[in-house]
């Protein structure tokens, strides 16, 4: 951990755990289907300001999250690997920021290695890192934000001070451009206490100014230029996204206040075990300056996102950075006087899991089977779970020797649990492999028809055909088909019959149709019955040739 090649060993473990799942299995919906048919429309439309999802307007973000996933697109193709390097990217560089903040902070090489070692190996922040969504990227620009505060409060001569704020300015402008405002109240939620607890407020008053002016700089020529091509573009995404979701009666994803504390026992994983003892020590040195930032940076935005009305479990990946530095300061000084206990009860903890997971797999595959003639599948889950179990099995009978392995056993465990999913989830959750599978036949229709919103994004990214009609389904393309431009892409139950008939004399039609109930079942009747018709989990694909009635 002392040797100049720790850190790129660190990073050629994170690359090889990180890319190589990428492709091995299909995008999740709705948040992967959504963001890379979002991100691949502006490729096609060459409209890089103001977002649309399947042709429609879709204000729910700002732009630079589907900047960078467009761009992933264009360099690596529209595929799997291209729409979900930016997450990988993102994880990374949050990644490397932990292990040179940790090296700021402690100047001591097990610390700065423990730390970015744990933080990888959440399973969360593994799991993320595959997942093609704006949090990975949000969080790597409100950890850049934080460190590069951080670095500025702890510099002793003024440019380095004025570089760190003006980076801290940066991280934030595109953090307010990939999700929001958010990005500008969570560095103040942990700067402004801070600098009054050290009495330092009049460093903040003179060097603030400059990160002001350079996320200005970085965020306004969008914000004007998105301001022209869509008035309503600010009114819609302020009160709707910011204010509604945070304080409205009618918030998405309402929760109780106390939603995050077992999230972040569960995030910490495979670590959990270290929890109490680091949040002790933290405690008790609360008094160092170091120590007091990372709590800030940890409760600040935690005690945030818990008086919010609307919560997801992600909205905290931001205070996963601080955990881990807390875990590793506290788990690096535990090693340097070889106390191993804590250690060997976590390897117990998480052999525990690990154990109950495998039998509870193997319970299941008995009395009613996940897996059905999906033997590879099945083997992929149980090399994921069998490598868990030894390597948290060293773990708690070597902790001093063995520190590190639940770290390899996580990033295994998340690199092949997506693949090994059985085939009933991989089509109800990841339609575009049905829909690839078909593709041949889709792409030569005319028209494409679709229930479900996320199985038309699939369909509408695999085919590199935005333009899907949407049946009797609004969701949360609600505001872009209130547009007179998006109503004609919207068609209701009464009018189905009438716009099969229109369609099918300009050629054949697609349609792509998710079938959980009597609902869904009776849409189906409405629709012709002289199509050729696929079938795969809750799935129905229909292909109507052209003038037949």
């Amino acid at each position: 951990m002392s040797k100049p090649w720790a850190l790129p060993l660190l990073l050629v473990v994170m690359a090889l755990a990180y890319l190589l799942p990428l492709g091995t299995h299909g995008l999740w919906i709705p948040d992967e289907t959504r963001y890379a048919q979002i991100s691949q429309d502006m490729l096609l439309s060459g409209n890089w300001v103001s977002p649309h999802f399947m042709s429609l307007r879709y204000f729910e973000k700002p732009i630079a999250g589907y900047w960078m996933i467009a761009i992933g697109q264009a360099l690596f193709g529209d595929n799997l690997f291209g729409v979900r390097i930016a997450s990988v990217l993102s994880t990374g560089l949050s990644v490397l920021l932990c292990y040179l903040i940790a090296h700021r902070l402690w100047n001591e090489p097990r610390k700065r290695f423990a730390c970015a070692l744990l933080y990888m190996s959440f399973t969360i922040v593994a799991g993320q890192a595959g997942y093609a969504n704006l949090d990975p990227q949000f969080t790597f620009w409100v950890n850049l934000s934080l460190v590069a505060l951080w670095f500025a409060l702890d510099s002793a001569s003024r440019g380095q001070r004025l570089l760190g704020w003006a980076v801290l300015g940066l991280a934030c402008g595109m953090g307010f451009m990939t999700k929001g405002f958010l990005a500008w109240a969570l560095p103040v939620l942990v700067a402004l206490p801070w600098v009054l607890w050290q009495k330092r407020w009049r460093e903040l008053l003179t060097y603030g100014p400059v990160a002001i002016v350079v996320a200005i700089a970085v965020s306004l020529p969008w914000a004007l230029a998105v301001h022209a091509q869509e008035p309503d573009y600010w009114r819609f995404f302020f009160w709707h996204e910011h204010i509604r979701r945070f304080a409205g009666d009618d918030a998405q994803h309402d929760a109780p206040w106390w939603f995050y504390l077992p999230l972040l026992v569960a995030f910490s994983l495979p670590w959990a075990a270290l929890l109490p003892s680091a949040l002790k020590q933290a405690w008790q040195t609360r008094r160092q300056t170091q120590i007091a930032f990372l709590l800030l940076w940890l409760l600040m935005p935690l005690l945030f996102f818990s008086l919010s009305n609307g919560k997801l479990p992600t909205y905290i990946m931001p205070c996963l950075l601080p955990l881990a530095l807390l875990l590793g300061h506290t788990l690096a000084d535990r090693l340097r006087l070889e106390q191993g206990r804590v250690l060997g009860i976590n390897g117990l903890l998480n052999l525990t899991l690990g154990l109950a997971a495998l039998t509870a797999l193997v319970w299941l595959q008995l009395k009613k089977p996940l897996y059905d003639h999906e033997l590879h599948n099945l083997v992929l889950v149980f090399i994921g779970l069998i490598g868990w179990i030894m390597t948290n099995l060293l773990q708690a009978f070597r902790p001093l020797q063995c520190w590190t392995a639940p770290a390899f056993g996580s990033l295994l465990l998340i690199g092949v649990l997506p693949a090994g999913m059985p085939d009933s989830l991989v089509t109800n959750k990841m339609p575009d492999q049905f829909i690839l599978h078909h593709a041949p036949e889709l792409a030569q229709t005319h028209k494409l028809l679709s229930n479900d919103l996320g199985a038309a994004s699939a369909l509408a990214w695999r085919l590199k055909r935005p333009d899907v009609a949407l049946y009797n389904t609004i969701g949360e393309l609600k505001y872009g088909l209130a547009y007179p431009d998006g109503i004609q892409q919207r068609v209701d139950v009464d009018h189905v019959q009438q716009w099969m008939r229109e369609a099918r004399q300009n050629g054949s039609v697609g349609v792509v149709m998710r079938v959980k109930g009597d609902d869904e079942l009776q849409e189906i009747e409405r629709l012709p019955k002289d199509g050729q018709r696929y079938e795969q989990g809750n799935l129905v694909i229909l292909i109507f040739p052209q003038g037949a009635s």
